[in-house]
Order: C-alpha cells, then structure tokens, then sequence
C-alpha cells in the first residue's frame, strides 16, 4: 500500500463510530483530522475543524446507525463545513446506511426515503460515498454522484476459515439471502440449505421445512445485518428441531434493536460475529462470552487509499458475496 501524505489527506470522525475511524487512521498510519462536533443547549449542532484543509481530500466517516437522524445530520453538517471550507473533495465514509431499507414503495402514500438520503447528502456537497454491505445494493442508482460499495465477505470469510469447521453447511434463513448463502458455499467449499417458511400472518408462521440435509452438521448463516433478530433466532429454532450440530452465525451489521439482545441471549448458537461497522458499547454485554467482533478497518482503509490515489477498488471486491 502506498504511504498517504498526511498532509493531503484529512480523516474526519462524527460521534457515531470514533473508535472505528481511529482504527482506519491506524491502518493508514496518518492521524485523525483535528474537529470536533459541539452541542448548543437547545439541540443543535456546530462542527469545528481546527485546522487547514483547503484543497485537501477530505474523508468523513460517519455510520448513521442509532440515534439514526442525529447522526444523519452530524454528518451533513460535517459535509457542509469542509465544502466551505475549501476542501478539495469531500468523501462520506457511511459502514452502515441507515435508511437503505426504505428503497421502495410496497404501499401508497409511502416515502422512498433512500433516495431522500441520497439526495440530503448530495445536496450538502458530498462529491463521493463509500458504504458497507448495503441492505439493498440498487441504493447506489439513488445517487448520481460515485458510490463504492464495499462488501464485508473477505473480513468474514476469513473468520470462516479459521473455525476449520469440518462437515459445514451454509443455510439461508430465507428465500431472499439464498444467493449469499451460495456464494459463501462456493467461495469456501460446503453444501446449501434452504429454510422455507411460509407465514399465515405477520407474526404467525403456517408451515416450516429445510430444504436440504443438515442433521449433524455444522451450520453457517451469513447476513447483512441483524436488527430485531427474529429471522435468525426463528431460523435456529427450525435447525435444532432437525439435529444440527452447531451453529455459527455473521452479520455485518450488528443493528440489535430491540427485542434482539433478548432474543439472541436465548437462542441456541454457538457463536456470532458481527463487523464494526456499528459500535456495540455495552448492549451486547448478554451475549459477550459468544460474541466476536470483526474489524472492518482495513477494508475502509485500503478503500479510502485507492480513492485517494484514483486506482480501482474492484480488487476489495473479490470475495464479494453479491
């Protein structure tokens, strides 16, 4: 990797994940950009960047995970103040996207508030974003402006192979995560199965099966994100109903919104992984001895090193599972 000029780059950091944006500056081995976001007492928010960064390539890494619409704002406000002042190009580093759910219309009167979000950030003087395993990969049209989207495979396939699972099965836990599931299969070697649930009403299921063999076996579920968890712990249910072995779960995004700590705590798996793209602070503390945490560091930061220097960062992509 090409050593970046510390002087030409700026990395700046919201509130949302400052301990993953030091890991990236860590990988770079260039420091964190001198700013800081202040609170007035009624609310609102003012960025102050202490130092030059007029006609710098400036990057802001900002999830906007929860509190989902603060964040959102820190980051545009970010966004504003280096466009202000002068920056040369401004990068929003977004590991998650929040809002990236809301890509479609299923019902009348209803927002497609994706696209809002791209919008928002164009507007602000975005000229570049970079996100992390987006719900829904066709958020990218939403923007017409360049988006990089990376893929966390590479960060969990490597955890993959070091279980050394022998005897291994990838399940999708539905019919949408079927071609992940695949992908992971043929990417690291192991059979398919499918969980086909067939629900009678939002929260009552009528019929359960499992397309394919998994009595015995070691079970791996890959996914994009877990929110409330109720897919995956349902799907853990369904699996030790027919004598799966263990079962290894990964996401990357670790949302975890309620009732999801509840659920996980009871659920009968041996371990999940879950990427930093999100900071886990104390809410995982009910499922921590089972619990490893995945940096998505060096992916973010050889993403931000090839931007920087115009080289293709398809070759991050490799083991993409899209």
């Amino acid at each position: 990797m090409s050593e970046l000029d510390a002087d030409k780059v700026k990395l700046f950091t919201g509130r949302a994940n400052p301990v993953l944006a030091q890991k990236i500056c860590d990988h770079l081995d260039v420091p964190l950009g001198r700013g800081r976001t202040e609170i007035f007492p009624d609310g609102e928010l003012m960025v102050r960047i202490d130092e030059d960064v007029r006609g710098r390539d400036c990057f802001v890494i900002q999830p906007t995970c929860h509190p989902i619409n603060s964040h959102l704002m820190e980051l545009f406000i970010w966004i504003d103040t280096l466009r202000r002042a002068s920056a040369g190009r401004v990068t929003a580093v977004v590991p998650y996207f929040g809002y990236a759910r809301q890509d479609r219309k299923d019902e009348g009167r209803t927002p497609i508030t994706a696209k809002l979000v791209a919008n928002l950030l164009e507007r602000a003087g975005t000229d570049r974003v970079v996100a992390v395993d987006l719900h829904a990969a066709q958020v990218q049209g939403f923007f017409d402006i360049p988006v990089d989207h990376l893929n966390a495979g590479p960060v969990v396939a490597k955890w993959i192979r070091g279980l050394k699972l022998s005897n291994r099965v990838f399940v999708s836990p539905d019919v949408g995560n079927v071609k992940r599931a695949q992908v992971y299969a043929n990417m690291l070697g192991g059979e398919i199965c499918i969980i086909d649930k067939r629900r009678k009403s939002a929260t009552k299921i009528e019929s359960k099966a499992i397309i394919g063999d998994v009595e015995g076996k070691n079970v791996l579920m890959v996914d994009d994100m877990i929110t409330t968890a109720g897919t995956v712990t349902e799907a853990m249910k369904i699996l030790k109903e027919h004598g799966v072995k263990d079962i290894y779960v990964a996401a990357t995004h670790a949302v975890f919104a309620p009732p999801a700590m509840e659920r996980l705590a009871a659920a009968p798996f041996t371990q999940l992984a879950v990427t930093d793209t999100i900071p886990l602070g104390e809410r995982a503390k009910p499922i921590q001895d089972r619990l490893v945490q995945l940096s998505v560091a060096g992916l973010l930061g050889n993403a931000i090193e090839r931007i920087h220097y115009n080289r293709s960062v398809s070759e991050l992509l490799r083991e993409s599972p899209e």
